[in-house]
Formats: C-alpha cells, structure tokens, sequence
C-alpha cells in the first residue's frame, strides 16, 4: 500500500501544479478523490460529495490560489501511518511558493493530513485535515 500511496501523492503534486498553470483537467483532479469525503479546519468541519459541484469549487480554488499569487506547490516529505491494508493517513508537507511584486517570493510550509482509502485500483482521498490556512496566509502577507 505505501508504494502506492506515494506514488499517488506525486501524481497529486503534479495535479495541483497543472491547477496553478491553469491547464487542470477537472476529471483528473476530481479523480484522486473518494466518492464522499469529509475536511476539517479550525474554522470548520464539512462533508462533500465527489460531482459536478466538487469540480466548480475546485476551479474557483484554483483561481483563488493564483489570484494570491500562488506559483508553485511541493511535497517536501510524504510519512504514512497504516489503519488496515485498505487505509491510512497520509501526513503530507508541502511548500507552497507565492510570488509578490512589492517583495521577494515568499514560501510557506505546511502540513495536511489525508485520509486515504485503496481498495482494488488507485489510492482516493475520503478525507482531510489541515490548519488555519486564512491565519497563515495573513502572517506572510498574502492576504
């Protein structure tokens, strides 16, 4: 499972950083997810389905991101910790790069962590767990 759980999360990377050039294919972004799913912040815990509504909110976040000028996203260190041989949580910690005019470009290290189910193909992501991203958007000036 760990192999594949890794390599999914490469393929993640990739994903997201074909998000911020702006050359996403939706069925594929919308492929790395579980049917449902769940996300949980400070701010709030929601539940989602994977459809048509799942693929508009995520290129609005994608439009979002390179509105703040967000140019780049990278795993820097992948740990798994095994539930069963279905499931684990994927604690993933990126690197995101935002580009500044009135400043250099600032890049910012965070932590999520994803609930990850594999059955009989590809890893999915059922779920989530990250920070307050407002709160550190806002201490580096991004927001």
């Amino acid at each position: 499972m760990e192999t594949g759980v890794r390599r999914f999360f490469e393929r993640y990377e990739q994903v997201f950083r074909s998000g911020l050039r702006g050359d996403l294919d939706m069925n594929e972004a919308a492929s790395l997810y579980a049917s449902d799913f769940i996300a949980a912040t400070p701010a709030r815990v929601v539940g989602g389905k994977n459809d048509e509504q799942l693929k508009q909110v995520m290129a609005k976040g994608y439009e979002r991101y390179r509105a703040m000028g967000m140019k780049d996203m990278r795993l820097r260190r992948l740990r798994i910790s095994t539930i069963d041989r279905h499931h684990c949580v994927a604690h993933a910690a990126w690197t995101a790069t935002y580009a500044r005019e009135d400043q250099q470009d600032t890049a910012i290290d965070f932590e999520v962590h994803y609930f990850v189910q594999q059955l009989n193909s590809e890893p999915k992501v059922f779920g989530w767990v990250s920070g307050d991203e407002q709160a550190v958007l806002r201490k580096h000036g991004i927001i």
